[in-house]
């Protein structure tokens, strides 16, 4: 429990309004939110919730480390002129029908973050659709918000497609065969309903003018490739970075040490031809393009909810989940499921999972062994990765789309992104509540 908090005061209701406080900030939309996010764990630790070292410890830079990597990669590959290949490619196969187009890179993205994490895939498909869109002479908006939807399900169904699932199988002992097989059904039903539910709100919208439609249809997508060696270098490191991501476990490497090595790798390949006074103009030009602000956003909020958790918010919300139960397996499961979701929108959604893991192995005696408590760890990464959708602030995923497509002009306001955001996501926990009940619980 924090010490030496100033004037007495309960650091309890003091970090909880300093949260508050500072998403009340986030939401109001009037300043920056990395500098309200900097604002609020500067307090925390000013007013004595946290120490500076406790603050430090709660930053996950293997979070931070990742996305910084990722960003690195996807800049320096972007010069090779592979992303405007993709755009054109999946222009052409949608026709020039942005309504198509939405499906496939919706599809696409989802695919791709079970494969891969949610926040590399955003991180590759966010180019490919701003350059697209902008071709097209439609509202990116739009697409990037269906990216955010697919990235959040699509990465619900394996392993390593969202961090709460790490957790918990690194925790229980669950395969990637594992998560696939519980997961991989319900998260294909969402995806289905997501796109029917786009193309309802969004896909009859659409429309780009014949002479934009004509015009990238004449594209000859390989005519975007630009340099062929820095396009081998990339896409070799590239899927060495990802087979890195799929085989994290054996190697025991942590993905944002894969992401910031195969960043290292990357640059050393792209500055080594050029001379020292060249070289570091082209660092320079490579870091400048890192999304700064979207990084020292993550920096503080992860400060401000460590700031919570250690003064004990997180764990009296998880046991008053349990409390309300009575012990009840399926009555847990679905408080489980629904608070999670509910939690996970409004704060980090890695905390949460980390307090909720050793209260449900605690369970497992009166669950009836492993077996028995197994329906609650589904509950809790279905209603954690999906609960991700509901804000901005929800999932790592939603911040990076938002962070480069604002530094294209595309805006995303916290406000206007979760009145359509929310209701759809708690339409996809009435879908997860359905499975659990008829598929885990008696």
């Amino acid at each position: 429990m924090p010490e030496h908090v100033i004037f007495g005061l309960d650091p309890l209701w003091l970090s909880t309004a300093l949260l508050i406080l500072t998403y009340a900030a986030i939401m109001s939309e009037k300043i920056n939110r990395a500098v309200v996010a900097l604002l609020g764990a500067g307090l925390m630790i000013c007013l004595g919730v946290l120490n500076q070292e406790q603050a430090v410890h709660g930053v996950d830079f293997n979070t931070i480390a990742l996305l910084t990597g990722m960003m690195i990669l996807v800049n320096i590959t972007r010069k090779s002129g592979v992303f405007q290949y993709v755009a054109f490619w999946a222009a052409r196969k949608a026709g020039g029908v942005p309504w198509k187009l939405l499906i496939m890179l919706t599809l696409v993205t989802a695919v791709l973050s079970a494969l891969l994490d949610n926040v590399t895939t955003v991180l590759l498909i966010t180019p490919v659709t701003l350059l697209v869109a902008r071709e097209l002479d439609v509202p990116a908006y739009p697409f990037l918000f269906a990216e955010i939807f697919a990235s959040n399900i699509g990465g619900t169904a394996t392993l390593i497609g969202d961090p709460p699932n790490i957790l918990i199988g690194s925790a229980v002992g669950l395969s990637f065969n594992d998560f696939l097989h519980n997961l991989a059904p319900v998260v294909g039903v969402l995806i289905a309903l997501q796109v029917m539910a786009l193309h309802l709100i969004w896909g009859k919208k659409l429309r780009t003018n014949p002479e934009a439609q004509r015009k990238i249809m004449g594209i000859d997508p390989a005519e975007a490739l630009k340099e062929p060696g820095l396009l081998v270098s990339s896409l070799g490191v590239l899927f060495a970075v990802l087979a890195g991501f799929v085989t994290a476990r054996q190697t025991g490497l942590e993905p944002g040490t894969i992401a910031m090595f195969g960043a290292a790798v990357l640059m050393f390949l792209y500055v080594r031809r050029h001379p020292g006074a060249d070289q570091s103009h082209k660092v320079q030009d490579i870091f400048g393009e890192v999304e700064w602000v979207t990084i020292f956003f993550f920096i503080g909020l992860f400060m401000v909810v460590a700031g919570v958790e250690h003064a004990g918010l997180l764990d009296h919300l998880a046991h008053g989940l349990l409390d309300v139960t009575g012990g009840d397996r399926n009555l847990t499961a679905i408080v489980i499921l629904w608070a999670s979701a509910v939690l996970s929108a409004i704060i980090d959604n890695i905390p949460f999972v980390a307090t909720m893991i050793p209260l449900l192995k605690s369970m497992t005696p009166a669950m009836g062994g492993t077996e028995g408590v197994m329906p609650l760890w589904w509950a809790l990464s279905l209603g954690a990765c999906l609960g991700g959708n509901g804000t901005l602030v929800g999932a790592s995923a939603n911040l990076t789309v938002a962070g480069l497509a604002e530094r294209e002009g595309v805006q995303f306001k916290f406000l206007t992104y979760t009145k359509m955001a929310f209701p759809l996501m708690l339409g996809s926990i009435v879908v997860a509540h359905a499975y659990l009940y008829f598929w885990f619980l008696d």
